[in-house]
């Protein structure tokens, strides 16, 4: 089990620590308030906006069932995150969205999860986020509110919490399985040059100059570096760029985005592995609408193919149900 904490903002907190419980693999919850001014803030101080806190939840998770960037997913279908200081019928600055970390790695997920919802949507979110600064449990009223009046207010909708994990199963269970079957990550010294400079530097292979871009077998494509199982040959599609393209990848946990503004004038999203850390390619939101519309531009060289006949022999077997 691998145990973490993360503190997610999301309106009136009743209904995000009621929606927490119900996803697979969280551990345990606790309502309270984040990053306030002031000592032993109560709920009448924090409605008043005087301590400058924001109704929040303490959730314990293991990360070997729902790995943070799939929590994160989670937590941003509860929320408008375009809204300042206003979820559902509930107004003032204690109602802000936020994000907050104990762990400095979690920031790269956290970032990695905004940038795609700016992506998708074309302008940025208003979600606050940051290291956590203080935490006050809520009084003892609130916890588990929901639970003991199951009747009370709530903004969300807690049905969706279900219907989350029954669209993500494969998500959960490759990032369960995945982290159970870690492939052994290769060292630079045992790369070939290409996949060096592409994995490790951000080089781009040529357009149309490795043969994966016409590659359409049925199987999966590991990172290259560290063998973490990234993308699907169910969806993969030619976009006819030149490079390899997909319209998603195999698991949620399993790619990283960020802004890369190494192109003047040209920002772009750029893909790394989530574990390995490997150069991946760019994201774009130009592809086909029937496949969701996202296009992963992908490098040959930082993947490898394992054909369907091979995943028992290379360790993948578990995988061969999510690739119908």
């Amino acid at each position: 089990m691998d145990k973490r904490e993360i503190y997610l903002a999301g309106g009136c907190f009743w209904g995000t620590e009621a929606y927490m419980k119900r996803l697979p693999g969280v551990l345990a919850t606790e309502v309270g308030y984040v990053n306030s001014a002031a000592l032993e803030p109560t709920y009448e101080g924090v409605c008043s906006g005087e301590t400058g806190a924001a109704e929040a939840v303490r959730v314990v998770y293991d990360a070997d069932v729902i790995p943070l960037p799939l929590l994160l997913k989670a937590y941003l279908r509860t929320i408008d995150p375009f809204s300042l200081n206003r979820q559902g019928n509930d107004r003032g600055t204690q109602y802000r969205t936020g994000i907050y970390w104990t762990d400095p790695t979690d920031e790269t997920a956290v970032a990695s999860a905004l940038v795609s919802v700016a992506r998708t949507a074309g302008k940025a979110p208003r979600v606050e986020c940051g290291p956590l600064k203080n935490f006050y449990p809520a009084e003892a009223y609130h916890q588990d509110y929901l639970g003991r009046n199951p009747f009370g207010y709530c903004h969300v909708n807690l049905a969706d919490a279900r219907a989350f994990a029954t669209e993500h199963a494969a998500d959960f269970a490759i990032a369960q399985q995945s982290y159970e079957v870690a492939p052994e990550q290769k060292t630079p010294e045992a790369l070939g040059p290409q996949v060096y400079e592409v994995t490790q530097r951000a080089a781009t292979d040529r357009p149309h100059g490795h043969p994966y871009d016409q590659l359409f077998e049925e199987g999966i494509y590991v990172d290259a570096v560290s063998g973490e199982p990234l993308f699907s040959s169910r969806d993969k599609f030619d976009a006819g760029c030149g490079w390899p393209s997909f319209s998603r990848p195999l698991a949620e946990s399993s790619i990283i985005e960020s802004v890369d503004v190494t192109l003047p004038g040209m920002p772009r999203v750029e893909v790394r592995s989530a574990r390995g850390d490997s150069h991946l390619g760019h994201v774009f939101p130009d592809g086909p609408q029937e496949l969701g519309g996202q296009r992963y531009c992908i490098n040959g060289s930082a993947l490898r193919f394992i054909p369907l006949a091979q995943l028992e022999a290379e360790g993948y077997g578990y995988l061969r149900p999510y690739l119908n």
